[in-house]
This record gives C-alpha cells, sequence and structure tokens, in this order.
C-alpha cells in the first residue's frame, strides 16, 4: 500500500470512529440531539450533494396544492345558474293578489321610475334607502308582468308618493326579487284588519278607522317601513306600520306628510274605543295586534283597503 493510499484509509477510519462515538451520544439525548450530532457529517456530505438538490422534495406537494386552486372554478356555473332562476323569478311575476300572493322589488340602488317602461327622460327619484331612525331598504309592490323595452326589463311598481294610485317603471336589472304570500285588508264597513298567509286568515282584529271628515283612503297600497315607537305606551302604540298611502284631505298630521299608518293605541288615542271612525285617517289597532302584524309584514307587503 503506497504512503498516500494509507493516509486516505486512515482518514476514512478516524471520521468512521467519530461518527460511530456521536451516534450513541445523540440517540442518548434524544433526536433534536442526533440531528445535531450529525450536522457535521451532512457539511462534510455537502460537497457531493448540494444541499439545493435536498430541497425539491416539496414541489411534488406544491403541486398536488393547485387542485383545489381548479376545483374553486364550478361557481362560474353556480352564478349562471343562478342568472337563470333570476330569469325564471322574473318570468313567474304577476299581478298581485290574495290567493297567489305578491312580489316585491328591492332597490340594489337608487334609480328612477319612469312614467312608460324605456323611457329615459322625466319620472320620479327613488332612493335606495328609506330613513326612520336609520335606513331601511326601499322595497317597492310589484304591480304587474315585466315588460321589455329598449333591451331591458322594467317592472311597473306602487310609489311611495302622492296620488294615492302612483305608479312607475324601474329597470328590473336595478332590483332584486322576492315573492310574499302575506297580504293585509282592511274592510273599513266592518271596521277590521285582517293578515292573511297564503290565502288563508292568519290573524283579524277590530279597528278605529278615519272619522267623516278626514277619511281613510281606499286602495292598493303597500308596507312602507316597520317603525318600533320610543313610547310604547304613547298615543302611537308600540308600533307605526307606514304604508305608501296618504290622506286625501291632509297634507300633513304628525309631521309625516299625511302618511297613513296602521298603529297601535296608547293616551288619548284609547278614548277612541275599537270599532269607530275617529281618527284622521290612520287605522288603530289593539297594542299585541300590531306587534304581531309588525312581526310578520315586511315592506312591500300589499295592503288592500276596501269599503
Amino acid at each position: 500500500m503506497t504512503n498516500g493510499r494509507a493516509r486516505r484509509w486512515r482518514a476514512l477510519g478516524v471520521a468512521t470512529l467519530l461518527l460511530g462515538a456521536a451516534a450513541p451520544a445523540a440517540r442518548a439525548a434524544g433526536p433534536a440531539a442526533a440531528a445535531h450530532a450529525a450536522a457535521p457529517a451532512a457539511r462534510g456530505a455537502a460537497h457531493a450533494e448540494p444541499t439545493p438538490r435536498a430541497a425539491t422534495p416539496p414541489a411534488p406537494a406544491a403541486r398536488l396544492a393547485v387542485p383545489p386552486a381548479r376545483a374553486a372554478a364550478p361557481p362560474a356555473p353556480a352564478a349562471r345558474a343562478a342568472q337563470a332562476d333570476e330569469a325564471d323569478d322574473l318570468s313567474g311575476v304577476r299581478a298581485p293578489s290574495l290567493a297567489r300572493g305578491a312580489w316585491v322589488a328591492k332597490l340594489l340602488h337608487g334609480t328612477r321610475a319612469r312614467r312608460t317602461p324605456g323611457a329615459t327622460g322625466g319620472g320620479w327619484a327613488l332612493p335606495a334607502t328609506v330613513a326612520d331612525d336609520g335606513y331601511h331598504p326601499q322595497e317597492l309592490l310589484v304591480l304587474g308582468r315585466p315588460v321589455s323595452s329598449g333591451g331591458r326589463d322594467w317592472l311597473r311598481v306602487r310609489l311611495p308618493r302622492r296620488p294615492n294610485d302612483a305608479s312607475g317603471w324601474i329597470p328590473a336589472d336595478a332590483v332584486r326579487l322576492r315573492h310574499t304570500d302575506r297580504w293585509v285588508r282592511v274592510r273599513l264597513k266592518a271596521r277590521t284588519v285582517s293578515l292573511y298567509r297564503g290565502g288563508r286568515l292568519a290573524l283579524r282584529t277590530r279597528a278605529v278607522i278615519g272619522a267623516g271628515a278626514t277619511p281613510t283612503p281606499r286602495g292598493l297600497f303597500a308596507v312602507l317601513l316597520a317603525a318600533r315607537q320610543k313610547a310604547p305606551r304613547g298615543f302611537l302604540g308600540p308600533w307605526a306600520i307606514h304604508l305608501t298611502a296618504h290622506s286625501d284631505v291632509l297634507d300633513d298630521y304628525g309631521g309625516g306628510q299625511g302618511r297613513v299608518a296602521i298603529h297601535g293605541r296608547g293616551a288619548e288615542s284609547l278614548l277612541d274605543p275599537l270599532g269607530s271612525a275617529r281618527s284622521h285617517g290612520c287605522v288603530r289597532v289593539p297594542n299585541d295586534a300590531v306587534s304581531k302584524l309588525a312581526t310578520a309584514l315586511r315592506p312591500g307587503t300589499p295592503v288592500q283597503i276596501t269599503e
């Protein structure tokens, strides 16, 4: 054996002895110590196997993470299905009736109600919200089938303004439609208020209606909003359900533009017995009844006031 080869064998023997001595100590000290003891050997082997190649195994894991990203693509068909549902819903829109219920259009943003479908000028501004100690979404009663004009679909809705039969056309793409099976009927001669669900009577109560000089208006209206009262034992009781209806003879009362409401009773209003005609045009009902109505009715619910 040559001197050079002998020196290489001696170096290998020393390295083997060092590793052999380090291994038992590392096992005794635990996995962390074993890793620390093996580190010099890893550094000595670095010349034969560069460390960047040792980092390549995570690449398959990274590749495995790609399919979930591709799996998130299906929302596109779901979105198309939702659009189809909206189209189906729009095609099913009908005029309101007690038996079929009604369609309600919730404004997604401010728009204008036009006098005719497809008109580009005039009309009335409709904000997306209705103010009452905060902001409530503007939801309007749809009065009939949609009409196409100018490349858009249009819906005729009851407007919350005078005259009481005011209506206008709004673009269907400015609203979100929903169906309601609730219906309120006020019978003036019988002095009653009735709530129907799915065409069936759910609640009926006696009421105070407008006096002869300040009658409750007749027509098909809708709930504008239900306002909880800060003084539940006050004149209006715990709730006032504001309607799109206005008094035919008073321009203003109670600071509310002559707007008609179904509300509770309290304080002086208790002096007028149920079944009488003594209000300024509003419809007063017992407090337990108005609380049930306020819970059951959403904006846009039809309210039909008949003789």
